[in-house]
């Protein structure tokens, strides 16, 4: 009876996070812009603007690989990665991702939660 109110609990809490984090990432991706403060310029092609920023320019990278070298280059570009799943639209798909892997567990942990006790109920037996 116990277990059955513990597993109820962490599927509700499940739910909970799951709805809670995918209204959340709706949210923020309707109302996000993608728009970073550190651009230098403007380009267009193709009939779009695009900002361009000092990471952007060639000079910037050739000092990066001449202090640092390839790996240096490689660091700074997943720097920037990593950073930029945090901002706009793309944070969106970040809270969506860790919500769904985080309700996953919990809805694994709860339907597992029967089975895997480890509580036996019969005794060892002396002979």
């Amino acid at each position: 009876m116990k277990l059955a109110r513990h597993q109820s609990r962490l599927y509700l809490i499940a739910v909970t996070i799951l709805l809670t984090g995918l209204g959340s990432a709706i949210l923020i991706y309707l109302t996000a812009v993608d728009n970073p403060n550190d651009a230098l310029g403007y380009e267009m092609a193709g009939g779009n603007v695009y900002p361009v920023t000092p990471e952007d320019s060639k000079m910037y990278m050739h000092n990066l690989e001449l202090y640092g070298g390839k790996i240096n280059v490689l660091a700074n570009e997943l720097t920037r990665w990593f950073v930029g799943l945090w901002h706009g639209k793309s944070l969106a798909f970040t809270i969506a991702f860790i919500t769904i892997f985080a309700s996953f567990c919990l809805f694994f942990i709860a339907s597992h939660l029967s089975s895997g006790s480890g509580v036996r109920d019969e005794h060892p037996t002396r002979q």
